[in-house]
């Protein structure tokens, strides 16, 4: 039984109280690399500490009319603090807090996106496994071309969730930096010691240059890689809606007790959560070409990313951690119809064996050119007559001076595409 879906883990990541609360652990931070430094007395560091505390209802008040978020921030903090509160935010500048609270953000969401990664690969570690031997029709161009299984499906997908999880923890190393540089990046007034220090116990990197801000290429391979983890979803998705297609049926979404598909027609069971994935997955592409177009900002900065960034970024962390438990959800559940894959897995008549028919041939010396010719004339004929395949070779004067009993019996034979699975299985660490 999987549980019902709460965004509030990651959600909770991005609200105000949040924010604020790394900005103050942030600005504490450097008050206490400051007073190492000799800069900020014991007794001031001490009294800020004490009394440094924030009111989100009060910031955003003040903001109202500063027009300014940090300058508002920093407000408040002082009216709780006191005099002392002339040493925090000494010689910083705001992208200094604002960018390295990003950072942290970010990396705290891709940490869940990446414990949500890991449960939707055990889960298609577990139907692989289960559907290894489940031999279904594949096809190419939406034509039937070759037998594989339902299994290698899977498998497949499991292949792609690893290399997100890859991307996944380069993309949180890449923005795990933090930037306390000063107005342009050049540490005219606070030592480049506070920045280390700070950056330390936020478990993040200083970033090794920065203007005012952090680059946002940082962002954008981020986001980039939340596109790619959505796209990877959507293509299963799109997957499950054909194999789901009224003709196909050969995989369905699960339907729950009392749920109804149409207002109009009873009778309706469709894929809706796969439908709303491929939606979904349209808006976290979106989000990633915005993210690019954030990288080429006007000399040491302006601020046509930070709108922007204040959308897109909780946007699509909490879309993608949503999607990623949605699609794991509908795979845990998924509908497999036996009967209906073994049903269209011989709907052709045996024509999916045209290739071993051709290979056959040419093993037995003739020429390829004759050999396609004569096998893509009788499965043509197949094709249009509704006859088996193999019985027309059979009857056909020229086959048969070529192949005896054994080898139709070789040739149309539904385990030969079985033979390599377990090889593919053992190289994906499957077995």
């Amino acid at each position: 039984m999987i549980p019902r879906y709460s965004q509030e883990p990651i959600a909770s990541i991005w609200k105000d109280e949040t924010k604020f609360s790394i900005w103050l652990r942030i600005e504490l931070l450097a008050c206490e690399a400051q007073a190492k430094l000799g800069l900020i007395p014991e007794s001031s560091l001490k009294t800020i500490q004490k009394k440094a505390r924030f009111d989100v209802k009060r910031i955003l008040e003040i903001e109202e009319t500063v027009k300014h978020d940090v300058i508002a921030f920093l407000t408040n903090v002082a009216e709780y603090v006191g005099p002392e509160s002339r040493f925090i935010h000494m010689g910083m500048t705001s992208s200094d807090i604002l960018d390295t609270a990003l950072s942290y953000q970010m990396k705290e969401a891709g940490n869940l996106i990446l414990k949500s990664l890991e449960i939707f690969r055990r889960t298609l570690v577990r139907k692989a496994k289960q559907y290894k031997n489940l031999l279904m029709i594949g096809r190419t161009h939406n034509v039937h071309a070759e037998p594989i299984t339902l299994g290698l499906k899977f498998a497949l997908w499991f292949d792609e969730t690893q290399r997100n999880i890859e991307r996944m923890k380069s993309a949180i190393k890449t923005i795990s930096v933090g930037k306390i540089s000063g107005a342009v990046g050049t540490y005219e007034h606070i030592s480049p010691l506070v920045e280390k220090y700070v950056c330390k116990k936020l478990g993040l990197q200083p970033a090794p240059i920065s203007t005012q801000i952090i680059q946002r290429d940082i962002h954008s391979q981020y986001m980039s890689t939340l596109s790619l983890i959505a796209s990877c979803i959507e293509k299963i998705a799109t997957e499950i809606r054909h194999l789901q297609r009224t003709e196909v049926l050969e995989l369905e979404e699960s339907f729950s007790k009392g749920q109804k598909g149409s207002s109009a027609m009873p009778h309706k069971k469709n894929p809706i959560t796969a439908e709303q994935l491929c939606g979904l997955a349209r808006v976290v592409r979106a989000n990633s070409l915005a993210a690019l177009d954030n990288i080429p900002l006007w000399h040491e900065r302006d601020i046509s990313h930070s709108s922007v960034e204040r959308i897109i970024i909780p946007d699509s962390t909490i879309l993608v951690d949503y999607m990623l438990f949605k699609i794991n959800q509908l795979i845990e559940n998924i509908v497999v119809y036996k009967e209906n894959i073994q049903k269209n897995l011989n709907l052709t008549n045996g024509l999916i064996f045209s290739q071993s028919v051709l290979l056959k041939l040419i093993e037995k010396k003739m020429t390829r050119e004759d050999a396609y010719k004569i096998v893509q004339q009788l499965a043509m004929q197949s094709w249009k007559e509704k006859k088996s395949f193999e019985e027309l070779l059979k009857k056909n004067n020229i086959i048969s001076n070529y192949l005896n009993e054994k080898d139709f019996k070789d040739i149309f034979n539904y385990k030969n595409a079985l033979k390599n699975v377990n090889y593919i299985f053992r190289r994906l660490g499957l077995n």
